[in-house]
């Protein structure tokens, strides 16, 4: 068979059932092999939306997503989708074509060195020069995603490599000299943590989204109920315990909860579990190690005191780190701690009044989100709607609150929707965005009425970049540049124009029934949320 058989039958044995992607000349030998393939193809507007698709479906799904370009504008139009999943932690297969092998290197009609120009993004990356080296590649890509810490996986073919004949030999195991991915931590360091739990007179959590990425939900919280030490989150670690869990202190950093943030400030031991502790968690890093015992657990070597000083730490998968402490019968702790910070977040609540001009998005993404079935999806933008987002959403035990943490890509919300839908179908999925990031990404209206995928689709207009408006107004003396949207199309025409039914909201009383309106429909459907530019994010949580 020829080689472009050989990769579909791969990613057959690999068990894909889904690519998200977009076609093209030096792509077209695998599309044409695609066709007779029971794997479904989703076709996206833009290239960038293959692989937040993709991002969505992974994160949802628990397997790597797969994505799939041509050459060229193509795949670099693909490098921000991987950027974003490498920063998260995404596993991500994705496959590009690329110009025929002799003319690698002349700068011929859609050339680009996207092996090069995506390396600091990419796990791993291959340049397949010879057919029959396709099986092995592909098994080798998807172990490399999926183990370890997780990320994307980049497999540049060449036409000719597409084409030509070879037989098919599927290999059934990896061997990767010198890649021997973490897995159990260190019995001596695991006792450690016993050791100053045991002593500790105020232990404290803070959950990253390795937690998610390790499938340790559940372990995680049951050594939180068996230890009783409160927890904060990161962004990415929204959701590792609901939202009213009494040992959930909400999440921490400069967006964060003001109780979250005097716990991390009072802690005597702090465990950071799955976190990458970025300059968004800890505000203050210096200081908080002068005055905490600091633990890092991470399946990533590199991240253990990259950001914040450690005390000691412990390398491993976080499902095995937490099945070796709930082995050793960790001791309950802290009765005094959690009472005191229980206290403070009961007397600190968020402002959900009603607003003189426009709706107060703090209240809606409160209400709507109680509104919406345990088990739903809400997926953030970038921006205000992404802060009002994580400060404001009550999330149940099965709820999961999807974002792009690091890179803060904007555009991220719809396309990774439509992946987490597809990988979820039985499951109610919602992409918030404002109305500077729905314009990076509203051609994938079209994407969810071609495929016919229920996404809901709530968009903050407040004719601003209403984040760096704030920051202009915070920190430059209001000077306000380049962050007006007038011009800005109409989020319900345009929707309406895509077939897509629409609605507008004005204020608080007009999105009580919009909100039931939201969870009853069935299919796509947008509600525009207007809100007053004014609006602050900043030093508004309780």
């Amino acid at each position: 068979m020829n080689g472009a058989k050989a990769i579909v039958k791969s990613l057959e044995r690999e068990g894909v059932t889904h690519i998200f992607g977009y076609p093209g000349a030096t792509i077209a030998p695998l599309y044409d092999q695609l066709a007779h393939s029971e794997i479904r193809h989703i076709l996206v507007r833009h290239e960038q939306h293959a692989g937040h698709a993709a991002s969505g479906f992974a994160r949802i799904s628990g397997r790597p997503g797969v994505c799939m370009v041509t050459s060229g504008p193509g795949a670099t139009n693909l490098i921000t989708a991987l950027a974003t999943a490498y920063m998260d932690s995404v596993p991500l297969v994705a496959i590009t074509g690329q110009v025929y092998s002799h003319l690698l290197g002349r700068d011929v009609f859609q050339e680009a060195d996207i092996t090069g120009s995506a390396e600091p993004f990419t796990k791993y990356s291959y340049l397949v020069k010879n057919t029959a080296d396709l099986p092995s590649i592909i098994k080798e890509a998807f172990y490399i995603a999926s183990t370890g810490r997780q990320g994307p996986v980049l497999i540049d073919i060449p036409v000719d490599v597409q084409l030509a004949e070879r037989e098919f030999v599927f290999p059934d195991e990896v061997s990767i000299r010198g890649y021997d991915p973490t897995g159990a931590g260190e019995v001596k360091q695991i006792q450690q943590i016993l050791q100053e739990l045991k002593s500790a007179k105020a232990p404290l959590i803070c959950a990253g989204g390795g937690i998610f990425t390790a499938k340790a939900q559940v372990a995680f919280s049951k050594f939180v109920q068996e230890t009783n030490i409160p927890v904060v989150t990161t962004l990415m670690g929204l959701g590792v315990l609901p939202t009213d869990h009494p040992l959930n202190m909400g999440q921490v950093g400069m967006h964060g909860k003001s109780t979250a943030n005097d716990a991390i400030g009072e802690a005597d031991v702090l465990i950071l579990m799955g976190a990458r502790v970025s300059d968004r968690a800890v505000l203050l890093p210096d200081k908080v190690k002068r005055r905490t015992k600091i633990i890092h657990i991470d399946i990533d070597p590199a991240e253990i005191g990259k950001n914040l000083d450690t005390t000691f730490s412990v390398v491993g998968d976080m499902g095995e780190v937490l099945a070796q402490l709930l082995a050793m019968k960790p001791p309950r702790t802290a009765d005094a701690w959690v009472a005191r910070l229980t206290e403070m977040k009961k007397t600190r609540r968020n402002d959900y009044a009603d607003r003189a001009k426009g709706v107060n998005p703090k209240a809606f993404v409160y209400e709507m989100s109680i509104a919406l079935p345990d088990s739903y999806i809400y997926c953030a933008d970038v921006g205000q709607n992404q802060l009002w987002s994580a400060g404001n959403i009550d999330i149940r035990e099965r709820g999961r609150f999807l974002t792009t943490g690091g890179m803060g890509t904007m555009g991220y919300s719809i396309p990774a929707a439509i992946g987490a839908k597809i990988a979820a179908p039985e499951r109610f999925t919602i992409a918030v965005c404002g109305d500077g990031s729905f314009q990076m990404s509203l051609m994938e209206l079209a994407t969810l009425v071609q495929h016919d995928i229920d996404v809901k689709i709530v968009v903050m207009v407040n004719g601003k970049l209403g984040l760096v408006r704030e920051i202009q107004t915070e920190q430059y003396g209001d000077n306000q540049i380049a962050v007006d949207l007038s011009g800005s199309p109409d989020p319900v025409k345009i929707a309406e124009a895509y077939g897509i039914p629409a609605k507008r909201v004005r204020n608080q009383k007009e999105t009580i029934a919009e909100i039931q309106a939201i969870t009853q429909r069935k299919g796509p459907y947008l509600l525009a949320v207007e809100v007053d530019s004014w609006e602050p994010t900043l030093s508004t949580n309780g």
